[in-house]
């Protein structure tokens, strides 16, 4: 299996998740084999700009089979589940975290990114409690 994160930095799994999978500048590929961290590659995200699916396809591409982000629209939710790419929101904190509480099937998310991203494109500041 081959997890995409969407990431602030190239720094692999010390990475922070990015807050809007749409922003990042880097994706970080990391897969898993018999439940163990087995390669991570970070790939900067090669266009600036970018139109319905074009992402989708990237990571398809890419061999994505999870996308494990904080915040992502409900059309790119749509094209990820119509290429057979499971997601999951949501999720905070450092890529390598993240990655580990998947794999143990403890991964906490926040359920309520939706307000945050929405207080944040109004400038106010936001945890993640």
């Amino acid at each position: 299996m081959k997890i995409a994160v969407p990431s602030t930095g190239p720094e692999g799994l010390e990475s922070e998740v990015s807050m809007h999978f749409g922003r990042a500048p880097y994706y970080t590929f990391v897969e898993i084999e018999n439940g163990e961290i087995k390669n991570v590659e970070t790939i900067p995200v090669p266009f600036e700009e970018h139109g319905p699916g074009d992402l989708p396809n990237f990571i398809r591409e890419h061999g994505g089979d999870v996308v494990i982000a904080y915040g992502m629209g409900h059309r790119a939710v749509e094209f990820f589940q119509s290429m057979g790419i499971a997601v999951i929101t949501g999720a905070y904190g450092k890529v390598g975290d993240v990655v580990r509480a998947f794999i143990q099937q403890n991964l906490e998310t926040d359920s309520r990114w939706k307000e945050r991203i929405e207080k944040d494109k109004h400038g106010e500041e936001h945890g993640h409690n």
